[in-house]
C-alpha cells in the first residue's frame, strides 16, 4: 500500500498538471489575431504589437500599450488612448 504523502503528491502533481494545461488551452484559443498599432502623441511616436480575440481587441491593447511609452500621468493616457492610430497592420 502506498504511503499517504506519496500519494498526496501524485494527486497534487496531476491537479497542478491538469491547470496548467487547461490555462494554456484556455489563453491560445483566445489569441487569435496579433496587431501592430503606431500612434503619434505630443511629438512621439511608438509602434506596439498586441494579440486579442479580434482586430478590436488587438488594436486596442497595441494602443494601450503604445500610449504607456508616449504619455505621463492619467490624463495624458487616456487622451493618448482616444487618439486614432496612424497606422495598423493586423494578422490572423
Amino acid at each position: 500500500m502506498a504511503r499517504p504523502q506519496t500519494t498526496i503528491a501524485v494527486v497534487s502533481v496531476l491537479f497542478l498538471a491538469l491547470t496548467l494545461g487547461l490555462l494554456i488551452y484556455a489563453m491560445t484559443q483566445q489569441a487569435q489575431v496579433t496587431c501592430e498599432a503606431c500612434v503619434t502623441f505630443h511629438g512621439g511616436t511608438q509602434c506596439r504589437t498586441a494579440v486579442g480575440p479580434d482586430r478590436d481587441q488587438a488594436t486596442r491593447t497595441a494602443v494601450d500599450n503604445a500610449c504607456g511609452f508616449l504619455a505621463s500621468g492619467m490624463a495624458q493616457n487616456i487622451s493618448c488612448s482616444n487618439t486614432p492610430p496612424d497606422s495598423v497592420r493586423c494578422s490572423d
